[in-house]
């Protein structure tokens, strides 16, 4: 038994060694099989079979992707840029406002220092100051160039009528027929050939041509081209005051021609031809409604306020008034700046035309308001008479009844035509009591 199992274990060592050989065949096999395998899986998914795909959120702000965590945050971000984006809007909106702003500053700015120097080469060269007592300003501005487009029939008319570029003119309507005919026969006797009457209706126009008086008046297509509705009206039927404020519209188409003219209200007798005692050194030469030196040329008025004191004096400077219903002036700048003020105001405001026209002439430019440029001259009041003058004074006074003025102004009383009348009589006719019957003043 024992010689047995001891054959049989031989026999298992012998069988063993070919089957261990074989096995460890086997496993190298599988060995490099497995190893091939890992390198080619290594090869192909580098991160493993098993890897979480994250979401994907792309930034409305810089377009970059992100991890998002919510969708409420980011509708809440988008809500806050549309805000932001409306606000710069607004902002960006005003900062153009502003800037249209300075833009219009600067170009009025660069107008004005245009017009300066235009008006420096017009004028001549600068120069330099001369001695001590020696240097005097500029004061007669250049005119304008004459532009007959703005009313050709009126050019034409002027081109007959005028003397030298100047001319009288007035306005009149029916209500004045009277005494425009003792305007117009006392400038007819004084040998004046450059005159004309505006005419506001056509009564007055047939009345002129009757009497061989160079007339002008609107024609149709033009009243109906006027913008102003309500100036027709007051041509027609307006008071010796709404006309007058008419005038101030009127008188720009005649600088714009380029001519002089000698404004003239109704109320003025001519003793003398105006044109032989004009300076023609202003824009403005106006008579004065001042009645002496002082009133008429200016004075020093003082304004006691004792309760103030060591300084209860004030100096003031005052003149009186010049009159818009007489006055001479020139085609410049200036002077069709002061129309167009004068006229805009009497459209805007319930205003006396004279108060309005002293206004523009005489304010300087003070905070917020710039002043009219102009030069000015008061007439002569013996000369260019108003009728306080000449009732309150010279009729009482030997020597200046001697005086024959140029024109005599009816404007400080309201018989007018009485009054006209007078003075005709008396400076013309030779009678030395005309002027007696009538007070200083009115009765009113």
């Amino acid at each position: 038994m024992i010689g047995g199992r001891r054959d049989s274990g031989l026999m298992k060592r012998d069988g063993g060694c070919g089957g261990q050989s074989l096995l460890r065949s086997r496993l190298t096999a599988a060995i490099s099989v497995g190893i091939f395998l890992g390198c080619v899986f290594a090869f192909f998914y580098p991160n493993g079979f098993f890897v979480s795909s994250p979401r994907i959120h792309y930034s409305v702000a810089n377009s970059d992707p992100e991890v998002t965590t919510s969708s409420c945050e980011s509708s809440e971000r988008i809500n806050m840029i549309k805000s932001e984006f409306i606000a710069a809007s607004e902002k960006n909106a005003e900062l153009k406002r502003q800037i249209r702003e300075l833009t219009e500053k600067l170009r009025s700015a660069e107008q004005r220092k245009d017009n300066a120097q235009k008006q420096v080469l017009v004028l001549g060269e600068q120069q330099k100051a001369g001695p001590f007592g020696t240097v005097k300003g500029l004061r007669t501005n250049p005119t304008v160039v004459p532009d007959k487009s703005v009313n050709p029939s009126l050019a034409k008319i002027l081109e007959k009528v005028a003397v030298n570029h100047e001319l009288i003119v007035t306005l009149a309507n029916s209500n004045v027929k009277e005494m425009l005919e003792v305007w117009f026969t006392n400038i007819k006797r004084v040998g004046i050939p450059n005159y004309l009457v505006f005419a506001l209706d056509e009564e007055i126009a047939n009345f002129c041509q009757s009497n061989s008086v160079p007339v002008y008046k609107r024609d149709p297509e033009e009243i109906k081209r006027e913008s102003d509705k309500n100036f027709d009206f007051i041509a027609r039927r307006g008071g010796n005051h709404a006309v007058s404020g008419l005038k101030f519209q009127i008188l720009r188409q005649f600088l714009q021609l380029g001519y002089s003219v000698l404004l003239s209200d109704v109320d003025i007798v001519y003793l003398q031809n105006p044109f032989e005692h004009l300076y023609r050194d202003s824009d403005v030469e106006s008579m004065t409604d001042g009645h002496n030196n002082m009133t008429a040329y200016g004075y020093n008025d003082v304004f006691d306020e004792p309760k103030m004191g060591w300084a209860r004096y004030a100096h003031t400077m005052r003149i009186w008034v010049y009159n818009s219903g007489f006055f001479y002036i020139r085609p410049t700048i200036p002077s069709i700046e002061l129309l167009d003020r004068v006229a805009g105001r009497l459209a805007r405001e319930n205003a006396w035309d004279q108060a309005v026209f002293n206004e523009e002439l005489f304010f300087p430019s003070h905070p917020g308001y710039e002043g009219l440029h102009a030069s000015r001259r008061t007439m002569d009041y013996y000369l260019f008479m108003n009728s306080k003058v000449l009732f309150k004074t010279v009729r009482k006074d030997s020597n200046l009844r001697k005086l024959k003025p140029v024109i005599i102004h009816i404007n400080y009383h309201p018989d007018k035509l009485p009054r006209m009348k007078a003075v005709v009589d008396y400076y013309v006719n030779g009678k030395r009591d005309a002027l007696d019957p009538f007070p200083d003043g009115s009765g009113w």
